[in-house]
């Protein structure tokens, strides 16, 4: 049995036959329309390629420095074992404990492995005081996750090496053998929240301003207002100005409301100078809305401007440090991050918040978000002077 042509009126086949057209024809739209083919090809290989080396939880080649202060063969072997185990990169040999603070501090290492001067002697128990051969293993808790893993493979490297000790020395007194003892440096509870919280100011700021410029334009030309904001007195400059400044100032107050919402509500420590924040966001937001522009600036439709800005934001925050260490990636990626203005952010934020970070070191942060926002600012006043001729 089968189904009649129509039913209480509804012509099955030709309903259906007309969606076939409808769809045949949106495809077509969509395949014909170089940007739309563009937009649904390259971005999804290129975030995948992106993400495939950038988007990792391990822990590799994380930057070390060594204090060895063990003159005897038990802490040049475990030195050697840090060492080769690939999990760890020595970046620093250190001849003083003065020398572990900066190198933290700086975050020229993620970690310091301190071995003392009588830790050859402990293990062997020469001084039979029953005294346990301590190593120190210092980490910088801004990176909360990171500082776990990497924690934890330091724990693995130290029960290898007693292993290996224990057969080695068969009388050896249990009480003897090596204790790993870990500081965490501004973060001692590896609270994830914190480091969440404080790289959600960043980027949630990023978010607001690079949406918001990049519609800004695109919406204009779309319900056709565009035309007539020509025909005003406002220079193309002034325009470009005054298209820049709205959602920076926006998304900057956004991103102060955040961080009060994380001191207040989430007990995030604020250990630095609250000021060195809003400075570091006002210059990252200058150049976020820059690039915004240039979007915006190359998009006809808000449609096309939404889809650009979520193509940037998606790699942005993916090689920003935020979730996963910049360590961890290819050296041709690690010098992309350098053109990421959410890179420096996150430091400045991370580091004002639970470090207590000098004006000196986010200084060094500001300027280069300074350069990037000159750059993105001039390409995108020649593409808006030029769209509009």
């Amino acid at each position: 049995m089968t189904l009649p042509d129509t039913i209480t009126g509804w012509d099955w086949r030709a309903s259906a036959q007309r969606i076939w057209f409808l769809m045949r024809r949106e495809f077509l739209a969509i395949w014909k329309d170089k940007r739309s083919r563009t937009v649904l090809i390259l971005p999804p290989i290129i975030q995948l390629f992106v993400f495939s080396y950038a988007a990792t939880f391990d822990v590799k080649n994380a930057t070390l420095g060594i204090l060895n202060e063990d003159n005897g063969p038990a802490g040049r072997e475990l030195v050697a074992r840090f060492s080769a185990s690939g999990a760890f990169d020595p970046v620093a040999r250190l001849t003083s404990v003065r020398e572990i603070a900066p190198l933290i501090e700086n975050e020229k290492a993620l970690a310091v492995l301190h071995i003392g001067p009588t830790f050859s002697r402990d293990l062997l128990g020469a001084r039979n005081t029953g005294r346990t051969a301590e190593i120190q293993f210092i980490v910088d808790g801004r990176h909360s996750n990171t500082a776990l893993i990497a924690n934890g493979y330091a724990g693995n490297i130290v029960e290898e090496f007693t292993a290996s000790y224990a057969a080695s020395q068969p009388g050896a007194v249990p009480r003897m053998m090596p204790r790993l003892v870990t500081h965490a440096w501004f973060n001692p509870n590896f609270e994830s929240r914190w480091f969440i919280i404080t790289g959600l100011v960043a980027t949630l700021t990023m978010i607001v301003a690079s949406v918001t410029t990049s519609l800004s334009v695109a919406r204009e030309r779309e319900l056709g207002t565009f035309e007539q904001l020509l025909v005003t007195p406002l220079r193309p400059l002034e325009i470009l100005v005054g298209k820049i400044l709205p959602p920076a100032i926006l998304a900057l107050g956004e991103g102060i409301l955040l961080a009060l919402i994380g001191i207040t509500i989430f007990g995030i420590p604020m250990r630095g100078d609250p000021l060195l924040i809003i400075a570091g966001l006002a210059v990252f937001m200058l150049s976020v809305t820059s690039l915004g522009v240039m979007i915006s600036s190359l998009a006809s439709t808000q449609q096309q401007a939404m889809i650009s800005a979520f193509c940037f934001m998606m790699p942005a925050i993916i090689l920003s440090g935020f979730a996963t260490p910049i360590e961890n990636m290819p050296e041709w990626l690690q010098v992309a991050t350098y053109a990421n203005p959410l890179r420096y952010m996150l430091v400045i934020s991370r580091g004002v918040f639970l470090q207590d970070m000098p004006a000196s070191l986010v200084l060094a942060n500001i300027w280069p978000m300074a350069v990037i926002g000159v750059i993105t600012a001039s390409a995108a006043a020649w593409l808006f002077r030029n769209r509009l001729q």
